[in-house]
């Protein structure tokens, strides 16, 4: 007999469907398998979601699977004309193409958290469920798993790495893993730089998995290129007892092929620590103990294409879930954590999460001295100041290595006619296109147009356009003509190298750049905020930030925060060798126009506690989160005028719900930067004191966005963000 299974799969956003569509099978099969199914002229993966409805007359637009091409939801009518114009009274389901054999379903656990993704940040679950599964098993036909299958798995090879020497924990580090072992959490670990929070996050693993046999554990990581040193130290940790297969790791770098069988290996059980960047919370791991998010501030966790999700959140949610212990992370936690850990007081409860703090840093070493440089003081157009120039001379003599942070690669940001005022404007964006003098282009960052730096102002044929503002190139270039006359403690004269997301394109460029930091072979080290994060550099002892004013008034209001994160993080690289510091008091060296602001006060004590304060402080009297909740509507059209109509009459459809529910809805304004690639942004803010309300406008506006792109058809895409980061 056959029967109705719902079977979700990846429909496109704006089709209409946005559950699960029904299908006919010969045998009923379990919640989480994995079938191919015919949708239009296509043949797609899906995934068994929960028992199928029974069909109503006149038909649920939502969950019949067609046989149009178009992929439009239709029903089959009667042959009587007669019948055309009322409801249906027969549909045809289409079958099953197969089953992916050899797979267990995924969990109710893991489905439930793509449900709740979908719902929560406003997307299908099938573009959730099924952009979570690696792209090679969406892509395999039958035929091509069968084979696969079939293949003979490859001998269990033995670790051959060195084994690492476990450390004696701090008094600090043992405290925090008694707190951990006996409360049920989630924690913020609010640990300084060189506290040793990895160590911790070792120790917490290494307790569940011997405690279950089967225990599965999850660290994530904001950045790739923070995951093969961390990945190093948990495979000396782990592979000697556990074997060389024990631990898999999950990001963008890896191929199609690797991303599946890291995948499998997670699914099956047979990795028992999963290491990954955001996409890892999706990782199908049916004995999930325990999950560490490392950095858990770092903006990189909150996806900014299709479901826009928070890896940080979705790892809270699913800890309860599944039943997971949850550690976030972070010497500079988020101002939202940080809100959810407070301790209770006389007017108000404690926070959803505990607090756990290790202050001081493991050995002798110290944080560094930091130094503020009024730059009103310095001569016009001063790069380094000579009292930071002196420092840094009698650093490298010593044989100790430096660290120069600017957050803008390139040469310079704009090139400039002195004569007609031409700047380099990207034809196809609001933006300029950054000057890159090592292969002499004026490349744009935003959409990739790229062109040869003219010979002469192309409006006025001046020869002489030069070159506006600095970035890393430039400073590169800058400090070899400033210490060419110093010499390391060998002789030789000394070396810079640059990290950035131009020098390290190439595949293992990255690798091999840190692996010369690490062993000295570079003295001074020019960079973007990916030489701040996580990096244990140990030869470090002074650190130099540059341009650091622009994010003081930012009209984002979370600006200040990620400034001050960046800062900590990037002091936090020197002194962390205490035999280095005993030689020489590790330094910080911001230069500034305004070295009293309240922002740099708190960099000097090194005082994270009383930052957050002052600025939850000031988010409270305005109300912005984590004090009320947001979403963003962007829309994106041909034209400013059709970007912001659509939105503006979503604002009017929207609006006698929104007065209901005391949801504010703004305005549609041009997004900052308005137009990428020939097409025009614009967005409009929602916000409400209750997330509660906020989800309950979003869910029922959906259908308005939808009605609406028939009477707005310049409009290309339109999506929603909720708990946007950057506005």
């Amino acid at each position: 007999m056959p029967h109705q299974i719902s079977v979700m799969v990846h429909t496109p956003a704006h089709s209409g469907i946005g559950g699960a569509l029904t299908y006919e099978s010969d045998a009923a099969h379990t919640p989480g398998t994995l079938v191919r199914v015919p949708l239009g002229s296509r043949e797609l993966l899906g995934v068994v979601w929960d028992e199928a409805e029974p069909p109503l007359p006149s038909g649920d637009h939502a969950s019949i699977a067609n046989t149009n091409t178009n992929e439009q939801p239709s029903l089959l009518m009667p042959d009587d004309p007669s019948l055309q114009n009322h409801a249906p009274v027969a549909m045809q389901l289409r079958a099953i193409a197969s089953v992916l054999e050899g797979l267990t379903p995924l969990s109710a656990h893991w489905r439930q958290l793509v449900q709740f993704a979908a719902h929560y940040y406003q997307r299908s679950a099938g573009e959730v469920a099924l952009a979570a599964l690696p792209s090679q098993l969406r892509d395999l036909s039958t035929e091509q798993w069968a084979r696969r299958l079939k293949r003979k798995p490859k001998a269990v090879v033995a670790y051959k790495g060195a084994t690492q020497t476990i450390p004696t924990p701090t008094d600090e580090q043992a405290q925090v893993l008694a707190d951990f072992a006996t409360n049920k959490g989630p924690f913020l670990l609010f640990g300084n730089t060189g506290s040793g929070k990895t160590e911790v996050y070792l120790r917490a693993a290494q307790a569940e998995l011997e405690r279950d046999p089967q225990a599965q554990i999850l660290v994530m990581v904001p950045e790739i290129n923070l995951t093969p040193q961390l990945e190093e130290r948990f495979r000396a940790r782990f592979c000697p007892q556990w074997g060389a297969d024990c631990l898999v790791s999950m990001h963008s770098s890896l191929t199609p092929a690797q991303r599946l069988k890291h995948w499998l290996a997670a699914h099956s059980g047979e990795a028992r620590i999963v290491l990954g960047t955001r996409m890892a919370v999706f990782a199908s791991m049916p004995h999930l103990q325990l999950i560490v998010v490392d950095e858990e501030h770092d903006p990189s966790y909150k996806q900014q294409e299709g479901a826009r999700y928070s890896a940080r959140d979705l790892a809270i949610y699913r800890g309860q879930l599944e039943g997971a212990k949850v550690i976030l992370g972070s010497a500079t936690p988020s101002l939202e954590s940080w809100h959810h850990s407070r301790p209770a007081t006389d007017t108000e409860p404690a926070g959803r999460y505990m607090r756990l703090a290790m202050p001081s840093r493991v050995g002798q070493g110290a944080l560094p001295l930091v130094r503020r440089v009024d730059m009103n003081r310095q001569p016009y157009k001063t790069v380094f100041s000579n009292h930071l120039l002196d420092a840094m001379r009698e650093r490298v003599t010593r044989g100790e290595q430096i660290l120069v942070l600017l957050n803008r690669r390139g040469y310079a940001p704009v090139l400039n006619c002195n004569d007609c005022g031409w700047k380099s404007e990207c034809p196809h964006c609001s933006a300029y296109r950054v000057f890159h003098k090592l292969d002499r282009t004026l490349r744009c960052h935003h959409c990739g147009f790229t062109q040869p730096v003219p010979r002469a102002c192309p409006t006025c044929g001046n020869l002489d356009i030069s070159p506006l503002g600095r970035g890393t190139e430039q400073l590169e270039e800058h400090l070899a003509e400033l210490l060419a006359d110093v010499r390391r403690p060998d002789g030789e004269p000394i070396r810079i190298a640059r990290i950035d997301a131009d020098s390290t394109r190439l595949k293992g460029e990255l690798e091999r750049q840190l692996a010369e930091v690490h062993a000295g072979a570079v003295d001074v080290l020019v960079g973007t905020q990916m030489i701040a994060k996580g990096h244990d550099f140990r030869r470090v002892t002074l650190v130099a930030a540059l341009n650091t004013d622009g994010a003081l008034f930012s009209s984002d209001f979370r600006a200040p925060e990620r400034l001050f994160s960046l800062l900590m993080q990037a002091a936090g690289r020197a002194g962390r060798d205490a035999n280095m510091s005993l030689v020489s008091p590790c330094e910080m060296w911001v230069q500034s126009h305004h070295p009293l602001h309240p922002l740099f006060e708190a960099l000097k004590q090194h005082d994270y506690p009383a930052f957050a304060e002052q600025q939850l402080k000031e988010r409270e009297q305005a109300t912005l989160p984590p004090f009320s909740f947001q979403a963003l509507v962007r829309a994106e059209a041909r034209s400013q005028e059709a970007a912001q109509g659509f939105l503006n009459a979503a604002r009017d459809a929207g609006a006698a719900l929104a007065d209901e529910l005391l949801v504010d809805l703004y305005p549609a304004v041009p997004m900052t930067i308005q137009r990428v690639a020939n097409i025009e942004r614009a967005q409009m803010l929602i916000e409400c004191t209750s997330r509660k309300a906020l989800q309950h406008f979003l869910a029922h506006w959906q259908a308005d966005l939808h009605a609406m792109r028939s009477a707005h058809r310049q409009v290309i895409r339109w999506a929603v963000d909720v708990d946007p980061l950057a506005i």
